[in-house]
């Protein structure tokens, strides 16, 4: 299954509970009909992850997660030799490898003996696949998400790119291995650190800010239907005005949907100050904010 136009990836990601922008639908269209990755950047918790979530469930596809952080290599995101098993079926072949070698002359003739039989201990069946791997060996079309990839080094971004470009790797001892089916791929960045050129050139580019007022209501009310819709109007319109003073860590849509949850836990009826400051350790992270909230109380619950 495919997307046949932005209006049908709307339809599609509502359905799996993902609200978006017609700019966020016109990127996804376009990344599935041009085969392209999406390198979606944006602040915090606005639901990039949650949109290649949502992709891989309205797409019916396997979603396949790669974790970026610093100091990832190419072992820990494409395979790995499983050296232990490799010993294990040696030391179960040991009488066949001495019946191989027991009529040779000279220990290279043994060598070259051993070296003909390679494959045996170098093939698939002692490969660890890892995210990329698995994405590009799957039999089915799957959504291939690479998380926070601002937070990995400089060398694998440029690795990573390569994989991105042909969509196939060389495994030294068995051969390359070409993608099967070419995967849905979703980059995300909090802006951790700027991308290369390069990467951003082979990506379409999408930028996911705070949803406007309208849209965050329909989210609060998809995600937590059981609100009452003025508590959820004021609620929204708060976070607003929250989000308008100079705090050091702006509340995002993820912790909106927390602070409505709480507030339903409560079964708070209505958004007063003191409600506010109660639960404010369920939106803000650091005290300087929550202390600034407080000050400016009158603008949070005015809406």
């Amino acid at each position: 299954m495919l997307y046949n136009n932005p209006s049908h990836v709307k339809a599609s990601l509502e359905k799996a509970t993902y609200i978006c922008s017609d700019e966020i639908a016109t990127v996804v269209y376009l990344a599935s009909a041009t085969a392209k990755p999406i390198l979606v950047e944006g602040p915090a918790g606005v639901g990039k992850t949650e949109l290649a979530k949502a992709v891989a469930k309205s797409l019916q596809r396997e979603l396949i997660r790669l974790q970026c952080y610093e100091g990832l290599d190419e072992a820990k995101a494409l395979y790995e030799w499983e050296y232990a098993k490799q010993l294990l079926y040696t030391q179960i072949m040991k009488e066949k490898i001495h019946a191989l070698i027991e009529d040779t002359a000279t220990l290279t003739e043994a060598a070259d003996r051993i070296a003909a039989q390679e494959d045996a201990f170098f093939s698939e069946r002692f490969i660890q696949p890892r995210p990329l791997l698995k994405a590009i060996s799957s039999e089915e079309p799957v959504v291939l998400l690479v998380d926070e990839v601002d937070k990995s080094d400089p060398e694998f971004e440029a690795f990573l790119l390569e994989i991105l470009s042909d969509f196939q790797i060389s495994i030294p001892e068995i051969g390359t291995r070409k993608a099967r089916n070419i995967p849905f791929v979703v980059l995300t960045s909090n802006n951790y650190r700027d991308m290369s050129d390069a990467l951003k050139r082979r990506c379409l580019h999408l930028y996911i800010d705070y949803p406007d007022i309208d849209l965050e209501r329909e989210i609060v009310r998809m995600k937590i239907p059981s609100i009452p819709q003025e508590l959820s109007d004021r609620l929204v319109a708060s976070i607003h005005a929250i989000r308008d003073l100079d705090l050091k860590k702006k509340p995002s849509i993820s912790e909106t949907l927390d602070w409505a949850a709480a507030l339903m836990a409560l079964q708070v009826e209505t958004l007063s100050a003191g409600v506010v400051s109660d639960t404010l350790s369920a939106i803000l992270k650091y005290r300087i904010d929550a202390d600034l909230v407080k000050k400016n109380m009158d603008k949070v619950v005015a809406h």
